[in-house]
């Protein structure tokens, strides 16, 4: 069931369309800086080493809070975007966008597909990873509101706004050209279908974690619980004992 991809063990439920083997650029979207960090990473960094093109979207400003009670609240959003530049060289992406919208109070609103859609026409991805608009009990951490909206506007963008021409018909006046996404990677989803071993990128996603010091309190917890979590990801995915992994559900988009 096993099969090989952007250079790393993978494992596709059969149920699963089948992933695309070999994506030029990929684009993750996240609603909060660490976002990605912590749920893709790794497969991030194979992805990179692979020579893939990553582009990071951030849709908040993170500006909601911090691990530091004595953080200047008007000084985080530039603190957080740093961190997430600093993260995101650590396994390997230049590019991260950010679009600034306020931290804890995510809507799915047609200025947020439009945005959404011009990221996807400007980067024009193969993939799209984002976080799932379904919620996951197991997982409620996971599922905080803004992650819940971000997933939900980004897959909207995908389809249908960023492949119809007259779909935010300013767009198309601007130049950006309509573009259809393959497939669409879900960060968090209760319904995960495909698993990426990340065993040999695992301290590349720690290093990445680390880098969010305005959120992380303990850094030694932290590596504690990624560890811990992404090595049970890895035994569900039959992958066996002393590998790591992150899931998804892998959603056909054409």
């Amino acid at each position: 069931m096993a099969n090989a991809t952007v250079g790393a063990m993978t494992s596709t439920a059969d149920s699963a369309e089948p992933p695309a083997s070999s994506p030029q650029r990929v684009l993750v979207v996240t609603a909060h800086p660490d976002d990605v960090d912590f749920g893709s990473a790794g497969t991030v960094a194979t992805m990179t080493a692979a020579g893939i093109e990553v582009t990071y979207c951030i849709i908040t400003d993170g500006a909601a809070g911090a691990a530091d009670p004595d953080v200047v609240l008007e000084d985080l959003p530039h603190r957080r975007q740093a961190e997430q530049r600093k993260a995101a060289a650590e396994v390997g992406v230049s590019q991260v966008m950010f679009l600034g919208y306020p931290d804890g109070r995510l809507e799915v609103s047609y200025e947020l597909r439009r945005d959404l859609s011009r990221v996807i026409r400007q980067t024009r991805p193969d993939r799209v990873v984002c976080q799932s608009p379904e919620r996951n009990w197991d997982r409620i951490r996971a599922s905080h509101p803004d992650h819940l909206a971000a997933g939900e506007a980004t897959l909207q963008a995908v389809y249908p706004d960023s492949r119809n021409p007259y779909a935010h018909p300013e767009l198309l006046a601007s130049g950006f050209q309509p573009h259809e996404v393959g497939e669409v990677w879900l960060m968090a989803s209760p319904r995960a279908d495909h698993f990426v071993d990340i065993t040999s990128v695992i301290e590349r996603k720690l290093a990445a974690l680390r880098c969010h010091e305005s959120q992380v309190g303990e850094p030694e917890q932290l590596e504690e619980f990624v560890r811990r979590w992404t090595a049970a990801t890895a035994l569900q995915a039959g992958f066996g004992e002393g590998r790591h992994a992150e899931a998804f559900q892998v959603v056909n988009t054409r």
